[in-house]
């Protein structure tokens, strides 16, 4: 294991560089000496684990680090994670993968385990008892290209490594980070805080299920909260264009795996917990525990705020975390008999938008009510204004400035998004859990003169104790419901439907019709309405794909109810 040491080129930087670097471009000196401590441990523990090696892993330069091993160049550093569908074999094999281009590995995984237990899974407690086979694995990895270095706590500091490594090369000023996590909200929330700031005078970029970047100029991703690497790269990205502000999506997958470790988040934002997720989470409370994490300024240093929505019933969580914290409280409800920071005393709903009476009561001012006037959909919307508001506020923009620019405000893509039609009022919801189908049935019925319907769906290789529970929801809320396809991936959706069907009543079959194919069920719907109803088609909002056998096929819920409409002479 002797690695071959070249002269260093502009492109490249050492472990040893980036110590005596390291936080430059942090506010806070404690993060700068945080990061440099934990790269210190790193190079005593690899002093110990390699020995034999004639150059010390600190002085190796090296171009970047990255998490896929077939991206690999020579020179770049590899960063081998724990799987979360444990597969040693696989690990092991990234391992060698790798080995033959990497200037050396970093490993969250015990290497010697890994070679020498390869149908264990990673995560778990591995001893070597045979002495002779210890010694034999110890000499496959001593023989391998570049040096293998186990650090077991690498995500306690992997994002800051890696943003360090990048403002290494070139400092840039990264913007401040609003982050927002709960069950549902998040993209509407984080689109809101960027609309609020952009319109008053900062430069806004948001991140998350919608998509990345600046508004207006989206790109879409294939997670809410992506890795470590593509975390800490579109933020450095933001700061070259100077974006002064990013709203962000936390998802419980990205809090409980570390994904946002480093990013600067200044406020943190609350919505809503109910079932999601629980094929991840081994039950709600662990999935609480995770969000929670999100206001614990021990994972996120530089938090100031949170905002937190107590109208739900696991705010707790999130409320005694953030005073540990010792953060800047503020708490927002739709519950007019509530003593939160920030209230909606009045709502006044339309299928136009909604007027709200918001009473306010922060930094010890005097109880203040302000009329507002909102061009978003549905009450749970109020909610995700209030909370959206609040941020802003956080960041130093008045309540007065706010409430002039509200009206211009645009709800995200695919939530209670409104397809024209000439007759009945037809729309696109991502709401994918029952909890957020009954909010957006709930809010709809108070507008709807004749029938309310609902199409929707399960995702496949999902959570199937929800999909009775979505059905139920929806047919509690709407007076006809449709049962179709969502992203069936490699399940069958006639068996994902009969799922759903569990437990319906005789009444309840009378007012639903099942239909597999979800074009044809859009159809339908839009066929058998009348002009006084308003239809919803729920569970994939944005996408743009259905997913069936590993497969995405093009299928936009908007562009199939438009042509439906179409069709029909109701545009």
């Amino acid at each position: 294991m002797t690695p071959s040491i070249s002269s260093p080129s502009n492109n490249t930087v050492t472990l040893q560089q980036l110590i005596e670097a390291s936080g430059r471009h942090r506010q806070n000196p404690k993060d700068s000496q945080s990061l440099a401590q934990a790269l210190t441990a790193m190079m005593v523990a690899a002093s110990s684990q390699l020995p034999n090696l004639k150059t010390s892993v600190a002085n190796i330069p090296f171009e970047q680090f990255l998490l896929d091993s077939r991206q690999l160049v020579a020179n770049d550093v590899f960063v081998l994670l724990k799987s979360h569908t444990p597969n040693c074999q696989r690990s092991r094999d990234y391992l060698y993968q790798a080995a033959q281009n990497a200037a050396f590995i970093l490993s969250e995984i015990d290497p010697l385990a890994l070679l020498a237990k390869a149908n264990v899974p990673p995560h778990a407690n591995l001893a070597l008892t045979d002495d002779n086979a210890q010694a034999i694995t110890q000499q496959q990895l001593d023989g391998l290209p570049c040096p293998v270095l186990y650090v077991p706590n690498i995500r306690d500091f992997l994002g800051e490594l890696i943003q360090a490594r990048l403002q290494y090369q070139q400092a840039v000023n990264l913007p401040t980070v609003v982050a927002v996590t709960g069950t549902n909200g998040k993209t509407t929330i984080s689109q809101l805080v960027a609309q609020l700031t952009q319109l008053t005078g900062m430069s806004s970029a948001v991140m998350g299920t919608a998509g990345n970047g600046r508004l207006g100029a989206l790109v879409q991703a294939s997670h809410t909260t992506g890795d470590s690497l593509a975390v800490q790269q579109f933020l450095y990205q933001m700061g070259i264009e100077k974006a002064e502000l990013l709203a962000l999506e936390a998802s419980s997958h990205g809090l409980d795996q570390q994904r946002l470790q480093g990013m600067p988040v200044s406020v943190a934002i609350y919505t809503n917990l109910s079932r999601d997720h629980l094929d991840y989470h081994a039950d709600m409370a662990e999935y609480a525990a995770a969000k929670a994490k999100l206001f614990d300024k021990a994972h996120f240093p530089e938090l100031t705020h949170a905002i937190v929505n107590i109208d739900d019933e696991h705010a707790q969580i999130m409320l005694d975390t953030a005073h540990a914290s010792q953060l800047t409280v503020w708490t927002y409800s739709l519950d007019p008999a509530k003593s939160a920071t920030f209230v909606a005393a009045e709502i006044k709903p339309s299928l136009q938008g909604v007027e709200i009476v918001l009473r306010t009561d922060f930094e010890n001012k005097e109880i203040n009510s302000i009329n507002i006037v909102s061009p978003l959909l549905g009450r749970f919307n109020v909610a995700n204004l209030l909370a959206a508001i609040a941020a802003a506020v956080a960041l130093g923009i008045s309540l007065e400035r706010i409430a002039t620019v509200i009206p211009q405000l645009q709800g995200a893509v695919g939530r209670m998004q409104r397809v024209p039609s000439n007759d009945g009022c037809f729309i696109v919801d991502y709401a994918h859990t029952p909890d957020a189908l009954s909010q957006v049935l709930a809010s709809l019925k108070t507008h709807c003169k004749g029938q309310l319907w609902a199409v929707f769906g399960c995702g496949g290789d999902r959570d199937a104790g929800k999909r009775p529970l979505m059905a139920q929801a929806g047919l509690a809320g709407a007076d006809k419901v449709v049962l179709t396809a969502d992203n069936p991936r490699t399940e069958d959706p006639n068996m994902i439907l009969q799922d759903m069907q569990a437990g319906m009543t005789s009444e309840q079959y009378q007012r639903a019709h099942i239909e597999p194919a979800r074009q044809t069920a859009i159809e339908y719907a839009v066929n058998q309405a009348s002009a006084d109803d308003i239809v919803v088609i729920a569970g994939k909002g944005h996408e743009t794909y259905q997913e069936i056998n590993h497969v995405r096929y093009d299928f936009d819920d908007s562009v199939i109810l438009q042509n439906a409409l179409e069709q029909v002479g109701r545009v």
